[in-house]
C-alpha cells in the first residue's frame, strides 16, 4: 500500500511537471513565432486548457495552428527577398534618371551615364563593381584607363589622398586635395 501511494505521488509530479514544462515550452515557441499578444495567450491557454498528462490534445492543436516560421525566418528571408530584387532591378534600370536599359549597354541613351566600364584586354562589359575581369581575369584599376607611369606614381605616393587637385576656375599651382584655397592664395 505504501509504494503505490508513493509511485502515485511521484507520477503525479512526474505529469504536473510535464505539464508545466510544455506550458513553459508553447510558450516560448510561441513568442519566437509572433508578436501578437492575443495569439500568445491563446496558444498558452489551449495548452493549459487539458490536465497534466491529458494535455497532448491541446500540444497536437497548438502545432497545427501555430505560424509556420519564427519571426528570426521571416526576417531573413524577407531581406534575401529584398537583395534579390534589389540586384535584379539595379541591372535594369540608369543610377542616375532611374529608366530601364538593356544589360548590354556601356551607357545610358536618356542621360548618357556610364553604366558599364570596358575592359583593357578583351573588351567586355564589366560591372564597375568587379574587380577583376571574368572573361579574361585582367585586374580593373577604376574606371578609366590611366597609363602605366601615371598609375604607378599614383600608388607610390599613397593613393588618392596626396593626388593633385586642380580647380576649373584657377590657373594658379595645383593643390594637394584636403586642403583649401584662401583667397590670398588665388
Amino acid at each position: 500500500m505504501e509504494y503505490a501511494i508513493l509511485g502515485g505521488l511521484v507520477g503525479g509530479v512526474w505529469a504536473l511537471l510535464l505539464w508545466l514544462s510544455i506550458i513553459v515550452w508553447v510558450y516560448r515557441d510561441i513568442r519566437d513565432r509572433t508578436r501578437d499578444l492575443g495569439l500568445q495567450v491563446l496558444a498558452v491557454f489551449v495548452v493549459m486548457m487539458f490536465f497534466p498528462g491529458m494535455n497532448i490534445p491541446g500540444v497536437a492543436l497548438y502545432l497545427m495552428l501555430r505560424p509556420r516560421e519564427t519571426l528570426e525566418d521571416a526576417y531573413a528571408r524577407s531581406l534575401e527577398e529584398e537583395a534579390l530584387l534589389r540586384e535584379i532591378g539595379d541591372e535594369g534600370v540608369c543610377p542616375s534618371c532611374r529608366r530601364f536599359v538593356e544589360r548590354g549597354w556601356k551607357t545610358c541613351p536618356f542621360c548618357q551615364t556610364q553604366l558599364r566600364d570596358v575592359c583593357r584586354q578583351c573588351e567586355q562589359l564589366l560591372s564597375f563593381n568587379w574587380v577583376a575581369c571574368p572573361f579574361c581575369g585582367e585586374q580593373r584599376r577604376g574606371g578609366q584607363a590611366t597609363p602605366a607611369g601615371e598609375s604607378e606614381g599614383l600608388e607610390s605616393a599613397g593613393g588618392l589622398d596626396e593626388t593633385v587637385v586642380q580647380s576649373s576656375t584657377d590657373s594658379g599651382p595645383a593643390m594637394p586635395a584636403g586642403e583649401e584655397v584662401t583667397s590670398s592664395q588665388r
